[in-house]
């Protein structure tokens, strides 16, 4: 097993709240993560909410909890039995004792609003992402990472890695996103899914995009909000100071596993993927999904550019203010561009880098040049 940099994140959650609820996508890790923090301790009954007996014992919850006053609960799959988030409330008021109930669930705006409103006071949410640099790159090559994307049994490939993608994608697509509400049929889903592959990097024009996919706009933008919460994709939307700027308004789209994403474009490893197309930006939302997933609370991701040509791959923006610029490159020029140059003149950033795959670390041109792994793990946490 692959040992989680989050393992002590929620160990410490689990310390002070009474309820933690762990989400993040199908197969990231959750259910691993949670027996492991759980590990011989006799104190936690574990219900996993696809089991019919387990779903059954909670058919009166507030009984079955009653008659375990002692113990603390980790219940899987939460989202299959909205209804329990307000007699957990009412448990933890009677007993208000750390870690007394560990939710896991696959992300969803109904699990998180009814989860906030009745549990409000009372639960800490932590998104469990797919593995990142951090906690592999001691026994694994980053670009096995890259390749695979982060869902451990992809990484690893304990199952051939097509056969595990599609599986993963059909199951989604035929069974998770109904389960959380998901309005839309599975041949547009994945026909929209497979399209926002080949717009990975790029602005969104949602008015071509609805005639690709054959949908309205407004259809459209509500699909891609879904999968945004479901952390299948990222929106990363454009930063501005003076909204008289002429700046692009518009996001860009990233699917936010490599591996999936080179799944729906189909490319099977390094020889497919040097000289792709895709290359470039599939490294660009690698490295997003890498510094997000060591990001400090209070930091934002965003992106900066403007019709004049000043631009940046991402701003970290700390209270309202810019306070790095970061432009990704997977080639060996480390030369900012003179859009890069303008970019952080106009943002007045304290500390810019250009990201590079290189063992890097040298300063050129007002920028620090340094490799992912080096910025993730000198750099990242000052900012």
């Amino acid at each position: 097993m692959i040992a989680r940099n989050a393992e002590k994140s929620v160990r410490e959650l689990v310390k002070y709240f009474p309820c933690v609820a762990v989400v993040g996508p199908r197969q990231v890790g959750k259910t691993t993560l949670v027996n492991q923090i759980i590990k011989d301790n006799t104190d936690f009954i574990y219900l996993d909410l696809e089991n019919p007996a387990d779903f059954n014992r909670l058919d009166d919850a507030a009984a079955y909890f009653a008659q375990f006053e002692d113990k603390s609960f980790v219940i899987d799959e939460v989202q299959r039995r909205k209804e329990l988030f307000p007699i957990m409330r009412y448990v933890i008021d009677k007993n208000r004792k750390p870690g007394r109930f560990i939710l896991l669930g696959s992300a969803s705006p109904d699990l998180i609003r009814d989860s906030s409103e009745s549990l409000a006071g009372r639960i800490a949410f932590f998104e469990l992402y797919p593995l990142n640099i951090l906690e592999i790159s001691k026994n694994y090559p980053v670009e096995q990472l890259w390749y695979n994307g982060g869902f451990p049994q992809a990484f690893i490939e304990t199952v051939p890695k097509p056969f595990w993608m599609e599986n993963f994608v059909r199951t989604y697509i035929e069974k998770d996103l109904i389960q959380l509400g998901f309005p839309g049929n599975s041949i547009k889903v994945r026909r929209l899914w497979q399209m926002l592959a080949h717009l990975h990097g790029n602005i969104i024009n949602f008015a071509e995009l609805s005639k690709s996919v054959e949908l309205d706009v407004k259809t459209v933008t509500s699909y891609i909000r879904f999968l945004e919460n479901s952390f299948l994709v990222r929106v990363l939307q454009p930063f501005f100071i003076n909204i008289k700027k002429r700046l692009i308004k518009s996001p860009k789209i990233y699917l936010r596993d490599s591996g999936i994403l080179h799944y729906f474009l189909g490319l099977e490893g390094k020889k497919d993927i040097f000289g792709h197309p895709k290359m470039g930006a599939s490294w660009e939302g690698f490295v997003i999904e890498q510094m997000m997933a060591n990001l400090k609370p209070n930091r934002q991701l965003f992106f900066y550019r403007t019709h004049n040509g000043a631009e940046l791959d991402l701003v970290i923006e700390r209270g309202g203010i810019p306070v790095a610029g970061i432009e990704i490159k997977y080639g060996s020029n480390f030369t900012p561009s003179r859009g890069n140059t303008e970019a952080v003149q106009t943002l007045n950033t304290k500390d810019n880098f250009i990201i590079v795959r290189e063992n890097e670390d040298f300063l050129h041109k007002n920028f620090r040049i340094c490799g992912i792994e080096i910025f993730l793990e000198k750099y990242l946490p000052q900012i």
